[in-house]
């Protein structure tokens, strides 16, 4: 199955690097990419992360990494839908998905 990532997705993730970045530019790139290893893993069993508790549906999940949750889809691909800290609930104006 491939992954994508939404535009919101990806500029969460600069966002996050930048901020990481202004203390450490090595930890912020290497976050980066430890960021995207684990979540291109969600290729092969894009099941493995829990139903987001705010959404209930099978099909929004989110993985945990480190301090944050990355809020993905599965369908047809799976799809990155946001990144957040691991402290804030969901917004659901940021999975744009419709109930199904």
């Amino acid at each position: 199955m491939r992954v994508e990532w939404s535009p919101l997705a990806m500029d969460r993730v600069s966002d996050i690097a930048r901020y990481i970045a202004n203390d450490n530019p090595d930890a912020a790139e290497r976050w980066v990419n430890e960021l995207f290893d684990s979540v291109e893993r969600l290729a092969d069993i894009p099941e493995s992360g829990r139903v987001v508790p705010e959404v209930g549906l099978r099909r929004i999940r989110e993985l945990i990494f480190g301090a944050y949750r990355v809020i993905y889809s599965v369908k047809d691909k799976v799809e990155i839908l946001t990144v957040r800290r691991g402290s804030q609930l969901l917004d659901l104006s940021e999975i744009d998905e419709e109930k199904d």
